[in-house]
């Protein structure tokens, strides 16, 4: 598996954690990632890309929350599957923050991260509103 994916992997599982419980998540994270990690193969490149992913998306939330309310017309961000949403938002903080990702792959990797964590119907819902955000921004 490659670095980036596990990292997109194991953000995703620590903001499914910070969903239910968010205080002092920096030194659990890095725990986790520790734990999760050390002694693999390009370890310290995937704890510092997920490490960036969390930070990034709990710095952006409330924008990234904000734009995924807009696009998911008729579903309530409060009701979609826990890691539906939270693949949504690392796929909006990579489309909108992290510019060495290249947007197909933002998308791509957020569609993947949800079939494997959720259902095989969360790929398209991902999908759908990872494009509409996409349009609506004006990102090609």
């Amino acid at each position: 598996m490659r670095v980036r994916t596990r990292a997109r992997e194991l953000a995703l599982q620590f903001l499914f954690q910070m969903d239910f419980h968010d205080d002092a998540y920096r030194e659990e994270l890095d725990q986790y990632l520790s734990e999760a990690l050390d002694g693999k193969s390009g370890a310290d490149e995937a704890k510092a890309y997920a490490a960036r992913v969390v930070d990034g998306v709990r710095a952006n939330r409330r924008e990234i929350d904000d734009l995924l309310r807009d696009a998911a017309r008729n579903w309530e961000l409060e009701r979609m599957a826990v890691m539906d949403r939270n693949a949504l938002r690392i796929g909006v903080y990579e489309l909108l923050f992290a510019e060495d990702i290249p947007m197909r792959v933002a998308i791509n990797e957020a569609i993947e991260l949800a079939k494997r964590y959720s259902t095989e119907a969360s790929g398209a819902f991902v999908n759908g509103i990872l494009d509409r955000i996409r349009r609506d921004r004006g990102l090609s």
